[in-house]
């Protein structure tokens, strides 16, 4: 079984900061690859970042690199996404998504998550 609940989203005016956290049940957290999705009003679900199972190795969508920074606790069984710079477009529910087997490199695929939290709001302000 693999859960996971996100968390620290809010509203923020741009150019300040946010960090979301995605808490993850169960003993094997530290063998799956972590992402997060975000997906906007009218928008379809997108790829923001992503983390190795082993954590050797993050990957970024083009639009959030230099301004977010995905992390991982394993000890703590979470995931964290640190944004700064946040713009008006960053405006999303975001969500933690963790790969459907074990091991793994930082997909950006969708397709590669097998497990989804409910989402977190993230409202960015101008």
């Amino acid at each position: 079984q693999v859960q996971l609940v996100e968390s620290g989203g809010g509203l923020v005016q741009a150019g300040g900061s946010l960090r979301l956290s995605c808490a993850v049940s169960g003993r094997t957290f530290g063998s799956y690859a972590m992402g997060w999705f975000r997906q906007a009003p009218g928008q379809e679900r997108e790829f923001v970042a992503a983390i190795r199972w082993n954590g050797a190795w993050t990957n970024y969508a083009d639009s959030v690199k230099g301004r977010f920074t995905i992390s991982r606790d394993n000890t703590k069984g979470t995931v964290y996404l640190q944004m700064n710079s946040l713009k008006p477009e960053d405006t999303a529910v975001y969500y933690c998504a963790a790969r459907s087997s074990s091991g793994g490199y930082a997909s950006n695929q969708q397709k590669d998550y097998g497990y989804w939290g409910q989402g977190t709001q993230v409202t960015v302000s101008s």
